[in-house]
């Protein structure tokens, strides 16, 4: 990471704009640096997800300064997009940020950076240059995260592909920083300083001398029939093998619940639970012996902890955690997942190459990089070292 130009920007209020769930694990440990530095910090909450968050919020110790409650039960995108520029533009009229930072690639961020564009401000975009190559999957994702990446004037890039992308898309390369992932600082400090739930103490007893599968899914490109035939051959081979248990925090969209209640309920060696808090899921995630999703930050966190896992896509915007050997793809096709499922059993290889790949999207130090490059150093001996991530 080069000192620019662009990196003397010493912006004296910073806005951080946020609505999800993985936005807010994923700007925390931004918000707490920042906080520690004595930055002059506005939090706003657009609400995207708005049962999700509280306990998030409760969990880091961040009270939000704004809070838009822009989400309206069945609105479209468009009319989401519509109340968030709506409801963004007066907190940016009356609070005058120097910088908008968004994060990743959600309606919150893309209407965030434009309304920061329309009035002038300049955006920092964290997670900056993921592509998965086609603009409809994910969606409406894909397309949000280019749009913000012509928007933003500063790019906070996790990994040197994520880097390369930007420069072969014309972003100035004064504007990218290289500087890893907050989603592993907030992984490492949470894991450090926090102990799981009762309930989740109790679960990992129940699967104690047992190899755990550790399953999600949630994209709506696998409801329906694929998700039942994706479900129905992880219950084949649970039963397969008499030391496997699996554990799936189930979403509570309608089209996962009954899918998930068809196929997998009524088993002894499967646990079926309501959605975990962050806190919770990291400490069980910690413990697998493999993990089988369709998440994009699961990818990140899976690779951190050095867990093997089983991507249910065709694409993924995260190429580095097939390439590092921690993820490989299935797509739509049982058979595959069957096949991989069957190879998570003999591949001595794939678990050994996962270990190994803790740091592919971060070294627990992304915050306070981008914090020395906003701010400045804290001091002439604290400067954070530079990332030097592989391809």
């Amino acid at each position: 990471m080069n000192s620019t130009s662009k990196s003397a920007f010493r912006p004296s209020k910073v806005l951080v704009c946020l609505g999800t769930r993985p936005e807010l694990i994923k700007f925390a440990p931004m918000i707490k640096a920042l906080e520690n530095r004595g930055a002059g910090l506005v939090t706003v909450n657009t609400g995207q997800h708005t049962d999700l968050l509280q306990p998030l919020f409760e969990l880091f110790g961040i009270r939000p300064h704004h809070n838009l409650e822009a989400m309206v039960a069945g609105q479209s995108l468009n009319a989401l997009g519509s109340r968030l520029l709506e409801r963004l533009d007066p907190v940016l009229t009356s609070e005058k940020p120097d910088l908008v930072l968004v994060q990743g690639d959600t309606a919150s961020a893309v209407m965030g950076s434009l309304a920061a564009f329309n009035r002038g401000i300049p955006v920092g975009h964290l997670e900056a240059g993921l592509r998965s190559g086609n603009p409809l999957s994910p969606f409406p994702e894909e397309m949000n995260r280019r749009l913000v990446g012509q928007i933003a004037g500063y790019h906070f890039a996790a990994t040197e592909r994520n880097r390369r992308t930007l420069l072969d898309e014309g972003v100035d390369a004064d504007s990218i920083h290289l500087v890893g992932n907050t989603v592993v600082d907030a992984l490492r400090q949470t894991l450090a300083t926090t102990r799981p739930s009762k309930t989740v103490e109790l679960m990992q007893q129940w699967a104690a001398g047992k190899r755990l599968v550790l399953v999600t899914t949630h994209r709506r490109e696998n409801f329906g029939e694929t998700m039942s035939q994706h479900l129905r051959a992880l219950r084949e081979f649970i039963e397969s093998e008499p030391d496997l248990c699996m554990i799936f925090p189930v979403h509570p969209n309608p089209n996962v619940r009954s899918a998930v209640a068809a196929e997998l309920d009524h088993h002894p060696r499967i646990r079926l639970t309501d959605p975990m808090g962050y806190r919770d899921f990291v400490h069980l995630l910690s413990g697998t012996w493999l993990i089988v999703s369709d998440s994009g930050g699961i990818q990140e966190e899976a690779t951190a902890l050095g867990k093997p896992m089983i991507v249910l896509r065709e694409n993924t915007e995260r190429p580095e955690a097939v390439e590092c050997g921690v993820a490989r793809l299935v797509g739509e096709s049982p058979e595959r997942l069957r096949e991989m499922l069957r190879t998570a059993l003999i591949d001595e290889v794939w678990h050994a190459n996962a270990s190994r790949s803790r740091d592919v999207f971060g070294d627990g130090q992304t915050a306070e990089r981008i914090c020395d490059l906003l701010l400045g150093a804290k001091n002439t001996t604290s400067v954070v070292k530079p990332m030097r991530l592989a391809a």
